[in-house]
């Protein structure tokens, strides 16, 4: 753990550097634990006038609520969250309801993967599996055939957006019914602020708030198949006499330093650059959403962050 820790460290410091101009701000932000809440509070620099010391349970406070440190993240959205106690640990504008881009993938997986269709059966690539929204382009060309798990790993890992789009409309019912069933996934996961209207993200109407995605992340991580998928560094498909070879989108994957157990990441102009991932570290198990960051490396800059966060509190 300790050499992990150091790996970490020296990691973080050339990850960070770039960075160290960039735009910073701490309202909103908390890095504390707060047990057992059931909706976010604006965080607060000073205390508030109707608390008082004998307000507070009596009780032995851990390293990190002894602290009451606060941390800066860039990403204008941040929430961590330890997955076996659902203390908050980190909160910053968690209960904002922004456009999602790629995330949306992970619950397209757990649609696909519900319905328990033949993941053998060849799936083709066709028009109506293009953007036309925002005009994003793809490896996979028209006509192109794949298996559904080629496909499906394609999306996971990739971020493949027709591997999307043709998981969505190889589905009973076609294409509708798919986001029907999306919805009714989000809603059955208590995810009350997140809307689909398609499978890959491409639309500012995918929408969610990193409370709801930190739900998403811990359904999806019941599901072997995403958890391998999204924590595979490379995968290549055979197309004919073509071999596509294909890379993760999250730089973290794959690194000695990191045990990454489902990651995913998205981006869109208007969704920024977003990624979720549930990471062991410290100890302990941490859902991590980071979400409209600017710049390729800022959202993996704020999980280092805050993880040498976690490092030096654990060592008081």
């Amino acid at each position: 753990m300790t050499k992990g820790i150091v790996a970490a460290g020296l990691a973080f410091v050339i990850l960070v550097l770039p960075f160290s101009s960039g735009r910073m701000s701490t309202a909103g932000i908390v890095f504390a634990a707060q047990i057992g809440e059931v909706a976010l509070t604006p965080a607060s620099t000073s205390a508030s006038p109707t608390t008082t010391p004998s307000a507070a349970a009596p009780r032995k406070s851990s390293p990190i609520q002894a602290s009451q440190s606060r941390l800066n993240v860039r990403s204008r959205i941040g929430l961590v969250v330890d997955a076996n106690t659902s203390e908050r640990l980190l909160v910053k504008n968690a209960d904002r309801v922004v456009p999602i881009a790629s995330i949306t993938k992970l619950m397209t997986a757990m649609v696909v993967l519900d319905a328990k269709l033949p993941l053998e059966e060849k799936l083709k690539i066709t028009n109506d599996d293009r953007d036309l929204l925002m005009g994003t382009t793809s490896r996979l060309q028209v006509g192109y055939t794949l298996t559904r798990k080629d496909m499906l790993h394609l999306a996971l890992m990739s971020s493949e957006n027709r591997a999307a789009a043709a998981l969505s409309r190889h589905y009973p019912g076609g294409r509708p019914a798919f986001i029907r069933a999306m919805n009714a996934k989000a809603a059955q996961l208590g995810m009350n602020q997140t809307h689909f209207v398609n499978p890959n993200g491409l639309t500012n109407e995918n929408v969610s708030n990193a409370i709801d995605l930190a739900k998403l992340v811990r359904a999806a991580d019941q599901y072997p198949l995403i958890r391998e998928f999204t924590t595979d560094p490379h995968y290549a498909v055979q197309i004919g006499r073509y071999i596509l070879m294909y890379n993760n989108t999250n730089r973290l994957v794959g690194r000695p330093d990191w045990d990454i157990e489902v990651q995913k990441t998205g981006f869109t102009n208007e969704a920024g650059r977003c990624v979720v991932m549930k990471v062991k570290a410290q100890g302990r198990s941490l859902i991590m959403v980071f979400l409209d960051a600017d710049g390729k490396l800022t959202r993996f800059a704020d999980a280092r962050r805050v993880l040498m966060q976690l490092a030096v509190l654990q060592k008081k």
